[in-house]
């Protein structure tokens, strides 16, 4: 049996699920690829995309919601717990699009990833049956406005996925378009932000706020732990912008291993590599100073 390739497609609410999952198959259709996305939030009633699959069809949010007198959250849990039960309901349909790249849009209940069971058990199964999977986690660009609020809690929220999931793994940093807004609130130039650099500096932000500071052992202890395990870093993302959507691409096909299994023509696979190669640090800069 072949190699099936996919992004498991992750992220906080408002972070930019489904809008990614809509640009990132159409921009892998434009390079040749068979794409098709599948839906396994059922609380997601704003798809950008028709999907090969949709939870839908097993379980429906809103019944459960109505049948268990459950609220929002609580009726996710309960849908990802059936999928869970019923994964080779999941794993059949996958097996049907065995000649497609998929592309898996993930509820944004953070909750899913950080604590509860059922996503790194679905995730498992998919791994025993030839899936080779890569954690797409999306996270806002807005949360660097504010360093000890969002941008900490969420490289945090990285951190712990990373280690709950053990699957390889792509952060990614979107609406990147939207950086102009606030970039003069920014305390630190964006590219500390993308590549998680030497937190001292942040923690000695912290520690000169005046509501921060009283929090010193804590925000010493966060930043303990994310350095210790130095795992997370950000690749910057506007959806509009194709050399963007290459990076994260690139990125993705070399965690999965899709660059060494995958079925890309071989010239477009070249041409690709030679794109990458080419794409200095500087150019790279060059990029990201464009939005600011």
């Amino acid at each position: 049996m072949s190699l099936i390739f996919a992004q498991l497609v992750i992220g906080p609410p408002g972070s930019g699920k489904t809008t990614y999952c809509n640009a990132m198959a159409t921009f892998l259709e434009g390079l040749g690829r068979k794409v098709a996305v599948i839906n396994i939030d059922p609380a997601n009633e704003n798809m950008e995309y028709k999907p090969a699959v949709n939870i839908s069809e097993l379980i429906k949010h809103e019944e459960v919601m109505t049948q268990f007198r459950l609220g929002p959250n609580g009726a996710l849990v309960y849908c990802m717990e059936f999928l869970e039960a019923n994964v080779k309901w999941l794993i059949g349909k996958v097996l049907n699009l065995k000649d497609h790249y998929l592309i898996f849009d993930c509820p944004g209940q953070v909750e899913l990833y950080t604590h509860h069971n059922s996503i790194s058990a679905i995730a498992e199964k998919l791994e025993q049956n030839l899936v080779r999977l890569c954690c797409v986690h999306l996270i806002d660009s807005h949360h660097c406005s504010d360093p000890i609020g969002k941008y900490l809690s969420a490289v945090i929220l990285c951190t712990t996925t990373m280690l709950k999931l053990s699957q390889p793994h792509v952060n990614v940093m979107t609406k990147f378009d939207e950086v102009k807004k606030f970039s003069h609130r920014l305390d630190f130039n964006i590219d500390f932000y993308t590549e998680v650099l030497d937190l001292g500096y942040l923690l000695d932000k912290l520690d000169t706020d005046s509501f921060t500071s009283k929090y010193k052992k804590l925000n010493e202890s966060f930043v303990s732990l994310i350095e210790d395990y130095s795992l997370v870093s950000f690749i910057p993302l506007d959806v509009s912008n194709q050399e963007m959507l290459l990076r994260v691409k690139n990125a993705v096909d070399t965690a999965n291993g899709y660059i060494f299994g995958g079925n890309e023509p071989q010239d477009v696979q070249t041409l690709l590599a030679c794109a990458v190669g080419a794409q200095s640090e500087t150019d790279r800069t060059s990029t990201i100073d464009s939005y600011l």
